[in-house]
C-alpha cells in the first residue's frame, strides 16, 4: 500500500520480514509525524495462531511492532477499542432510532356531563347524563318531544302514551326510553353496544331515575339483535313501540328497515320512530305499517310508522255544486240589471 508524506519533515522507514514474530507479515512503509506519531501497517496473514483483527494484525504483533519503535503499546490500543467502541455504539443507536415506531398519543379519558333531562311524565326535570364530545349523539329534546307529542295523539290519548313495551336501539344515554316509561310505558329495552357508555351513562340514568327494574339492557350490536329476535320476543310477542336512532353515517337505512320491518320485534299494531339525517329517502311504508308523521328539525328528519287506523283523516273534498242558471245582481239601483250564470 503507498502512502504519502503528511508534511517535508517526515522519515520512512522500511520494515524486513520477520517468519518468527510477526508470522510472514510484510509490513510497508511507516510515516511518522513531527507531532505525533502514527503508524499505518498493512499486511498479508498465512496461517496465523493468534487471532487477528480486521487490519490484518494479531494484538501480540502490534504490541511488539509498538515497542520496537518506542511507542507505548496499551495507550495507542485502548485509544483505538475506545474510538471503535464508540463507533458501534453510533450505529446501534441509529438503527434504534429507525425501527422505532412512534407511539400514539394516549387518548383523553371518557367524561359526562348533565344537558339532558326528562321532558314529561313521573321523572319529569329529572337531568341525565350524557358523554361530553361526538362518541354519542342523543335526540335533541325538541326532536323527542315532538315526537311524543305524535305518539301521543296517534295511539287516541293525548296525556300519556298507551300502555306497552318500548324497544330503544342505538339507546346511548337511554334519554328516549326512559322518557317513554316516565310517561306510560310498562317496560323498555335498552340495545347498547359499549360498555363505557352502559356503565357510566345508561345504568346511572336508570338509577336515577328510578326505572331500573322496568328496565332491559342489551349489550350487544343492533345487527346482532335483529338476528335473534325470534327467540328475544319469546311468549312477550313484539314490541308497542321502537324508536331508531343510529348514528347517520354509520349505518344504511333502507337496509336496517327492512331488516326491522321483516323481524318478529314488530306486530301490527307497533309504532316506529326514526330519526335520519337529511337527503335520505324515507319509504312510505315499513312492513305493515304505514308512514303516520314526517317532519323536520333542520337538519334532522323524524319519521313516524304506525298501523293504519293511527293514520290522519284526510279531509274529504268538498262536493261540487251542479252548475245551474243563477242570477248575479250587478247594481243595487236597478231592479234590472242582472246577469244570468250558467
Amino acid at each position: 500500500m503507498a502512502l504519502s508524506p503528511f508534511s517535508p519533515s517526515l522519515s520512512i522507514f522500511s520494515l524486513l520480514n520477520s517468519s518468527n514474530n510477526l508470522n510472514s507479515t510484510s509490513i510497508t512503509p511507516l510515516f511518522i509525524t513531527n507531532r505525533r506519531p502514527s503508524i499505518i501497517v498493512s499486511s498479508s496473514n498465512s496461517n496465523s495462531n493468534s487471532s487477528v483483527t480486521s487490519d490484518g494484525l494479531s494484538s501480540k504483533d502490534k504490541k511488539l511492532l509498538l515497542e520496537q519503535y518506542g511507542f507505548d503499546p496499551n495507550e495507542l490500543l485502548s485509544q483505538s477499542s475506545t474510538t471503535k467502541t464508540k463507533r458501534r455504539k453510533g450505529v446501534v443507536e441509529k438503527k434504534g432510532r429507525e425501527d422505532k415506531v412512534p407511539q400514539e398519543e394516549p387518548k383523553p379519558p371518557r367524561t359526562t356531563h348533565k344537558l339532558l333531562q326528562v321532558l314529561a311524565g313521573k321523572a319529569r326535570r329529572k337531568q341525565l347524563l350524557s358523554p361530553k364530545g361526538m362518541d354519542v349523539r342523543p335526540m335533541m329534546e325538541v326532536v323527542k318531544g315532538a315526537a311524543f307529542d305524535i305518539l301521543q295523539v296517534a295511539g287516541g290519548c293525548p296525556a300519556s302514551l298507551r300502555p306497552g313495551r318500548w324497544l330503544d336501539l342505538y339507546s346511548g344515554t337511554g334519554s328516549v326510553g326512559i322518557e317513554a316509561i316516565s310517561r306510560g310505558c310498562s317496560e323498555a329495552h335498552f340495545v347498547e353496544m359499549d360498555p363505557w357508555v352502559i356503565s357510566e351513562v345508561l345504568k346511572p340514568n336508570l338509577e336515577w331515575t328510578g326505572f331500573l327494574e322496568a328496565s332491559v339492557i342489551h349489550p350487544v350490536r343492533v345487527e346482532t339483535f335483529l338476528e335473534r329476535a325470534d327467540k328475544i320476543v319469546g311468549e312477550n310477542g313484539s314490541f308497542d313501540y321502537i324508536s331508531v336512532t343510529p348514528p347517520y353515517t354509520a349505518v344504511d337505512y333502507g337496509l336496517l328497515m327492512g331488516q326491522i320491518a321483516s323481524s318478529a320485534l314488530v306486530g301490527e299494531n307497533t309504532f316506529i320512530v326514526v330519526e335520519y339525517p337529511l337527503r335520505t329517502d324515507m319509504l312510505d311504508s315499513c312492513g305493515c305499517l304505514v308512514k303516520v308523521s314526517d317532519r323536520r328539525f333542520g337538519r334532522t328528519h323524524l319519521a313516524i310508522y304506525g298501523p293504519k287506523w293511527a293514520q290522519k283523516k284526510r279531509k274529504s273534498d268538498k262536493s261540487i255544486l251542479p252548475r245551474t242558471a243563477r242570477k248575479v245582481p250587478l247594481s243595487t239601483d236597478s231592479k234590472h240589471n242582472s246577469l244570468t250564470v250558467t
